[in-house]
This record gives C-alpha cells, sequence and structure tokens, in this order.
C-alpha cells in the first residue's frame, strides 16, 4: 500500500506492507485523514511515535470497513472514522475497533476525517481531566486552532463562557460566530485578558511563554491543562501563587493515552458528543481539503496558522 512518510521536514509517499488485521481489529479503506500540528512537527523530526506505533503519519481518519477481525462490532462496508496513534495517511489502516467510531449523521467523510483528533483532546481535557462544570469560565488559547475550534463549540454546549487568544481580528470574528464571548490578540497586550477573568480552567497549547499570565488569570482551584508547548518547554513559575489559589497544573497527552484509556474515552464521546453532531450543534469546521498529490500544500496551509479550523488530505476520492 501507499503511505505518507516525514523525512527530513519534507513528506514523501512510500510504499509499506499492510498489517494484519487481527482479533477485535477492522481494517478501513481510508477516504480521508485530518492534519494536525503533530504530523508537523512528526515531519520534522520532534515528535517520534510512541514505542511500536507506525512512523506513518495520521492521528485520524475515515473510511469504509473493508475487513473485520473477530469479535470487533462493525461490518464490511461500514463508513466509520477513527482515532489513531499512526498510520491514517495511508490507502488502509489496521486499527483497534473500540477506537473507530460511526461517521456521524449527515457528514461527509472528509468532515469525519477531521472529528476524532480534536474532539477527543477536547473532551478529554475539558470535562474529563479538567473536570469542567456548568457555567465555568474557560480561556482557550490558539482558540481558532482545530482543538480551539472543537472546545469552544463544546464549551457553547455545556453551558461554559469561554474566550479566547488568536492571531488575528478575522481570527477572533471566526472564534465569537462558534460561541465565544469574546477574547484578544497575540500581538497585542495579553493583559486585557483580565478584563475577562479570573478563569475556572485554561486549556494551554503554549506552554512557557503563558506561564505567568496564566498563574494570574485562573481563578481559586482553577485548573490549568497544558497540552502542546508552542511557546517553550522552560519557565519560571511562582510557586507561592499556585499554593495561594490551589491551583492544579495538569499535563496532558493523548496520542501515548493506553489502548483501554481510548476506548473509554471514545465510547463516552460517542454517547455525549456524537447526537450533537446529527442536531448540529456541533461542526467538524473543515476549512480546506486537499487531493492526496498536493500533500505538500496540505502542510504548508497548516503550517501557516491562518487555518481557522482543520484541514483534510483526500487520500481516496472515490470514497469521498
Amino acid at each position: 500500500m501507499k503511505a505518507l512518510q516525514g523525512v527530513e521536514g519534507q513528506v514523501e509517499w512510500v510504499e509499506r506492507t499492510a498489517a494484519k488485521c487481527g482479533d477485535g481489529e477492522v481494517r478501513i479503506q481510508v477516504a480521508a485523514a485530518g492534519l494536525n500540528r503533530a504530523d508537523l512537527l512528526q515531519r520534522a523530526g520532534h515528535y517520534p511515535p510512541p514505542p511500536g506505533v507506525t512512523d506513518i503519519l495520521g492521528l485520524e481518519c475515515s473510511g469504509v470497513i473493508s475487513e473485520v477481525g473477530a469479535g470487533a462490532s462493525y461490518q464490511i462496508g461500514d463508513r466509520v472514522c477513527a482515532l489513531l496513534a499512526g498510520g491514517g495517511m495511508a490507502e488502509e489502516v489496521v486499527v483497534d475497533s473500540r477506537h473507530v467510531l460511526p461517521v456521524p449523521q449527515g457528514l461527509s467523510l472528509p468532515e469525519a476525517a477531521v472529528i476524532p483528533e480534536v474532539y477527543a483532546t477536547a473532551w478529554l481535557n475539558l470535562f474529563r481531566l479538567g473536570v469542567l462544570q456548568p457555567g465555568e469560565k474557560v480561556l482557550l488559547h490558539a482558540g481558532a486552532s482545530g482543538v480551539g475550534s472543537a472546545a469552544i463549540q463544546l464549551c457553547k454546549a455545556f453551558g461554559n463562557p469561554c474566550w479566547v487568544s488568536v492571531g488575528s481580528t478575522d481570527r477572533l470574528a471566526y472564534c465569537e460566530s462558534l460561541g465565544a464571548q469574546g477574547g484578544v490578540l497575540r500581538g497585542e497586550s495579553l493583559e486585557a485578558l483580565r478584563d475577562f477573568g479570573p478563569f475556572d480552567l485554561i486549556l494551554d497549547p503554549v506552554g512557557a511563554k503563558y506561564v505567568a499570565l496564566n498563574t494570574q488569570l485562573l481563578a481559586t482551584d482553577g485548573r490549568w491543562v497544558m497540552i502542546g508547548l508552542m511557546g517553550g518547554r522552560k519557565a519560571e513559575v511562582d510557586l507561592g501563587l499556585l499554593l495561594a489559589k490551589r491551583i492544579q497544573l495538569i499535563g496532558s497527552t493523548l496520542r501515548s493515552r493506553g489502548a483501554a484509556d481510548k476506548a473509554d474515552l471514545l465510547a463516552d464521546m460517542q454517547n455525549e458528543i456524537w447526537p450533537l453532531f446529527a442536531n448540529q450543534t456541533l461542526s467538524p469546521r473543515l476549512e480546506r481539503s486537499f487531493p492526496a498529490r498536493d500533500v505538500e500544500a496540505a502542510f504548508a496551509a497548516l503550517a501557516s496558522n491562518r487555518v481557522s479550523g482543520k484541514v483534510a488530505l483526500v487520500i481516496d476520492d472515490s470514497l469521498a
């Protein structure tokens, strides 16, 4: 099969041997794959896959099931999307059937391809780890990103007012159209966020650059969930402020979580989130899709930081 791998900052299609489909697994003929910042990092050599995981790019995909292992609860021909630790940017992928969900009613396969990673990340960190309660206030850094787009919609759906930090007025308007109460631009003073705080939860993909700001903006008993390090990994922390406010600092990654943990997370999502796609409360926010031959353009679009929402790579347009 053809598969996409990152090599010295570039991406290229290579021939790979297809994996066998074991008990409890399904084989998906891939229609489309979602692009994520993790793919950019892996391509650049900064985010290797966990031990035992393929180096093929792609943390989420959609397609049609072509083979079913013993005990898997799907049938050949089912339209599905999947959360992956890697391997989604290929003609086919074999995955634990517990990490697969049916395509939500009314969505295309490219739209479904960009749901699993960002909505799993947002749901895990806002509601499971962050234990967000109705009415609590949320700050989302990088609010126009794929994860940010999902998080804004989930906050609105579950009764949590949220604010964002973003890179442009257009992206702020985009976030407000999804349900954000407001926000500030990174190029201006982020201190203006004080006007909207204090916040009960901050979802932070930036890291070191925002450490001092986050500790000041959080309310007593606030939760600071760190999901990325775009702004660096080392910073000085005022531990006295953490103690005084009883702030919880939570580090979180999704890719390296165990199979059972991910299965439980996706089962929760199917119960709580999937009905909200069917009634159009939630949206995939697919901004652009690219054919497989234009993979470099797809990666460039994501790397530009000008995309609001998600980018998809269409692997098999006969399915999509």
